[in-house]
C-alpha cells in the first residue's frame, strides 16, 4: 500500500494495471475500519496496487473524482475509472468490486 504524498504522483500511480484508490481521512471511523481490510487484500493480491489519498490533504483530487462521502474506493484500470464503492465494505465485497 502506498500513501499519496504529492499530487503530481497521482496520475502515474493510477496509470498501469489495477489500482484501488482509498479516499479517506484520519478522523473517519469507517475509514479506520476499512484500512486493515485493504492491507489484507493488498498482501493477498500483489497484482493490485492500493493507494491511500487523504481527502483533507488533497481536496482537489477528491472533488475531481466526486468524492462526497468517505471512505470512498475508486477502482482504476490503466488510468481509467472502472468501479467505485462508498462506505465500509468487507474483503469479499472488495474482491467482487475489483474483479
Amino acid at each position: 500500500m502506498k500513501v499519496l504524498e504529492k499530487k503530481e504522483d497521482f496520475k502515474e500511480l493510477i496509470s498501469k494495471g489495477k489500482v484501488i484508490v482509498d479516499f479517506y481521512a484520519d478522523w473517519c471511523g469507517p475509514c479506520k475500519m476499512l484500512s486493515p481490510v485493504l492491507e489484507e487484500f493488498s498482501k493477498e493480491n500483489s497484482d493490485v496496487e492500493v493507494v491511500k489519498v487523504n481527502v483533507d490533504n488533497f481536496q482537489d483530487l477528491a472533488m475531481e473524482y466526486k468524492v462526497m462521502t468517505i471512505p470512498n474506493l475508486v477502482i482504476f484500470e490503466d488510468g481509467e475509472v472502472k468501479n467505485n464503492s462508498v462506505g465500509f465494505i468487507d474483503k469479499d465485497a472488495l474482491n467482487d468490486l475489483v474483479k
